[in-house]
């Protein structure tokens, strides 16, 4: 388990990273590394050219167990690689990666959400049967303010993957977004006793520039000296959305199919939750069928599944 709401798990392969921009000013990870928290060893240097240290073996098996448990309850979990490193920093033995891409290729019931701040680096260093991107991998980066989010996204965007993400925290001033192939965006507050401002304004500009392009949006918090206490609303809600990658997509389609089925074979009211419903309703409206006539089709279609 974690205290990252927005993942299932954490894995972090190694510890080390070096601060390449104004969001690491305060970085969280290296304060828990020079207290050596969290791995065997002691403490962690943090910076150029010191030694990233790599996690047990034990800890390395981690993931294999979160994958058994995934496929035989048939759920999938998602896991932020990496929280106390940076998957794509040149400064790791890349023999390292190595092994993290054959884990990852090992555990496909897991959704490895893979946060870099250093984008350029992806496409030289993923595995050569990348393709058009394993569909268990999420690939994100950090934009903190306007600078970062014109260098990034970009690069982000031109790299093939199922799912990629933006994380807008600490969010440190107004930034206008390009969500062109953005399929997920995470914004906060920076929290602790030298945390810096959140103006509202910037917030909900992020929020609104998700909702007008359709970008699932999730706000993790205001942050602050005391981010219990400033909570995580906005405008009297939370906001915790989460993309559907291929498997959540494909999932969904075998539910429908299902549901379709039951209602082809007992002639009932289909038993599906208001969600869907209400989903079903407005396509038959929009397509000007009823909805039986609806049903039958996706009955049809979805005995090709």
């Amino acid at each position: 388990m974690t205290a990252i709401e927005w993942t299932d798990e954490t894995f972090n392969p190694w510890w080390g990273c070096t601060e390449v921009s104004p969001g690491c000013a305060h970085c969280y990870a290296e304060a828990l590394a020079q207290r050596g928290v969290g791995i065997g060893g002691g403490p962690v240097e943090w910076g150029r050219g010191k030694d990233r240290r790599r996690n047990s073996a034990d800890y390395w098996r981690e993931p294999l167990d979160w994958n058994t448990r995934a496929g035989r309850r048939n759920i999938r979990i998602k896991v932020f690689c990496a929280s106390m490193c940076d998957v794509f920093d040149a400064e790791v033995d890349p023999s390292w990666r190595v092994d993290l891409w054959e884990l990852v290729r090992r555990c496909r019931n897991l959704d490895w959400q893979i946060l870099t701040k250093r984008p350029e680096n992806i496409e030289a260093m993923l595995p050569p049967d990348w393709g058009d991107g394993w569909p268990h991998v999420w690939l994100g980066t950090s934009v903190e303010d306007q600078s970062r989010a014109d260098a990034r996204i970009p690069i982000l965007a031109a790299i093939p993957a199922a799912i990629r993400f933006l994380s807008v925290e600490p969010l440190l001033g107004p930034v206008s977004l390009d969500l062109r192939g953005i399929s997920w965006v995470i914004c906060g507050g920076e929290s602790g006793r030298s945390a810096r401002p959140l103006d509202p304004a910037w917030v909900l500009s992020v929020r609104d520039q998700c909702v007008k392009n359709k970008v699932p949006f999730f706000f993790k918090q205001w942050g602050g000296q005391n981010k219990k206490a400033a909570g995580k609303r906005l405008e009297g809600r939370t906001w915790r959305q989460f993309p559907k990658g291929p498997f959540q997509r494909v999932r969904r389609r075998k539910l429908i199919a299902a549901a379709v089925g039951r209602y082809a074979e007992k002639n009932e009211r289909l038993p599906v939750d208001r969600e869907l419903s209400e989903e079903l309703g407005k396509r038959a409206e929009l397509e000007g069928v009823s909805r039986r006539e609806l049903l039958d089709r996706l009955l049809r279609k979805a005995l090709q599944l």
